[in-house]
């Protein structure tokens, strides 16, 4: 079996990077939120790593579910959006912090916003850990960004192509001969 950093052009942002952010997003968070009843919503399946080590770093009370989006095959090209798993917990009245790996285009975000908001809770506000602004078809707020990044295709640390380098600490560009 060959080594999945092989296949990386270029870290883009080290394991201690991103370690260190996390952090700085998580005493974000805390502070936004203090004494308030938050739910936090990960999006399944590339924010895993990330929603992880965020919600460890947050010292508040806070309840956990997950909504499962798929937007991507095995390639780079979005195809139809399509939940694959609903939240189990009750959101009305409560203030929920979405967690994604990242905003690009913000289609997914944007439905799964719309989604939320149909369920009335008290705020909806959205952390991710990278952004993508090149490739931003739709106007969506992010509260909380980790790192803003190039037009790149990257894996690691959650993300990946044809669900692969999920496990990779760091982020890096996928050398551009595995998936052109």
């Amino acid at each position: 079996m060959s080594d999945p950093s092989a296949d990386i052009d270029k870290v883009l942002i080290s394991e201690e990077e991103i370690r260190r952010r996390v952090g700085e997003l998580a005493s974000q968070v805390e502070s936004d939120f203090a004494g308030r009843d938050l739910v936090v919503v990960g999006l399944l399946t590339g924010t895993l790593m990330f929603l992880a080590d965020l919600v460890r770093e947050i010292d508040l009370p806070l309840r956990l579910d997950f909504i499962g989006v798929s937007s991507y095959g095995d390639g780079t090209e979005s195809c139809k959006l399509m939940f694959t798993k609903e939240l189990k917990l009750d959101v009305v009245n409560r203030d929920v912090l979405l967690v994604d790996d990242i905003l690009d285009t913000g289609k997914t975000l944007r439905a799964v916003i719309n989604k939320l908001e149909g369920m009335t809770p008290r705020q909806v506000r959205t952390c991710v850990l990278l952004s993508k602004k090149a490739r931003r078809e739709y106007d969506i707020p992010a509260d909380y960004i980790g790192f803003e990044i190039s037009d790149e295709f990257v894996v690691g640390y959650g993300l990946d192509y044809a669900e692969k380098y999920r496990n990779l600490r760091h982020i890096g560009i996928l050398k551009p001969e595995l998936y052109s």
